[in-house]
């Protein structure tokens, strides 16, 4: 069964790692993808592997951080699509330093992509969303912005921000027919954690019950459950796919 059968979907960060895994599961459930993304090349490789796949897919030049490029990102998804049905606020950088030897350049740089970014989509995406009265947002927290993190003060205030705002949002855009919703994943296999220490990654195997670290396809198949009418009356809800990861 297509559970997003003729929804049209904007994944940000779509080209690469949980971002492109969303992509292409979307696309298999029936969806039309719009990635947001800098990434030119690899978007545009993305975009072309599901074109051959018979899905409308388009890849549009996005710096999440910049309010201008994000309406012009949005205007230009709606002429080619029509619409906007679901929101994927995927995009999100690290700049890991411990709070003593943090610039302000650090923490300035993640601030804005992974918070001001989603901020910035959900304002201009959720305007036409309410103007059908439909619409699906999630947004990617993380279960260091319930935990907390050494070394990650900029990431881990970005990531609890998210679940801030993903509850207000959820309480101002209900009756606009809009659900917003956070997916939190755990340690996930992508390039972000390529620079972790194995002895790390090994402490963090350790700690989660099911014994492995996640899959891009483990937080894809959360979006689209969220993203779809299984889920429409949640909303405001905070979904950890970590492998029960213990702090």
């Amino acid at each position: 069964m297509s559970r997003l059968k003729n929804k049209v979907a904007v994944i940000t960060g779509g080209a690469q790692g949980i971002g492109k895994a969303t992509a292409e599961k979307f696309a298999d459930e029936g969806a039309s993808v719009a990635l947001w993304d800098l990434s030119r090349e690899k978007a545009e490789v993305v975009v072309k592997d599901l074109i051959a796949k018979n899905v409308t897919a388009a890849f549009f030049d996005t710096n999440v951080a910049d309010y201008a490029s994000v309406e012009t990102a949005a205007k230009k998804t709606i002429e080619r699509f029509g619409r906007i049905d679901i929101l994927i606020n995927n995009a999100g950088i690290t700049r890991d330093a411990t709070l003593m030897k943090m610039s302000p350049e650090q923490w300035k740089q993640v601030i804005d992509v992974n918070l001001t970014g989603v901020f910035n989509c959900t304002k201009i995406v959720a305007a036409f969303m309410a103007e059908k009265g439909y619409g699906r947002i999630i947004n990617a927290a993380s279960v260091v912005g319930i935990y907390g993190n050494f070394g990650q003060t900029n990431y881990v205030a970005t990531k609890a921000g998210v679940i801030g705002m993903t509850r207000v949002w959820a309480r101002e855009l209900g009756k606009k027919g809009i659900t917003v919703n956070v997916v939190a994943p755990g340690f996930i296999e992508t390039e972000m954690i390529q620079s972790v220490p194995e002895k790390v990654l090994n402490s963090v195997t350790e700690r989660t019950p099911l014994g492995r670290l996640g899959k891009t396809e483990d937080i894809a198949n959360a979006y689209c459950f969220l993203a779809s009418d299984d889920a429409s009356f949640i909303t405001g809800a905070v979904l950890s796919v970590d492998g029960g990861y213990i702090s």
